[in-house]
């Protein structure tokens, strides 16, 4: 897990909420609309801020296809094995998550 990329404000109009969508083709390309920032990826798992909380995405062989920092939207090919949301309102699981995560 060794980058980071801030997907910025920019694409979030003041009193709205931005998309957000996940499209997934044959397990084997994503893409997420409604990206906040891009916390960290590797070959093997990927962790977004969404405009609706963490998603993990998790498989072999990931790769940053596409990112659109303007638009909020991030392309993943890979093969992809799963997909999961971290919310706030399950504040220990999310500790948990990070703990292991960054250890």
């Amino acid at each position: 897990m060794d980058h980071y990329y801030d997907m910025g404000n920019g694409n979030q109009n003041k009193g709205t909420t931005a998309q957000h969508d996940v499209i997934m083709r044959g397990r084997r390309t994503l893409e997420i609309s409604g990206v906040k920032q891009v916390e960290s990826f590797d070959n093997e798992e990927f962790l977004l801020e969404t405009v609706m909380g963490f998603l993990v995405i998790r498989g072999e062989n990931l790769q940053m296809k596409n990112l659109d920092v303007d638009k909020g939207v991030v392309s993943i090919k890979g093969r992809i094995s799963a997909l999961s949301y971290i919310d706030d309102q399950h504040g220990e699981k999310a500790k948990g998550f990070f703990s292991k995560l960054f250890k």
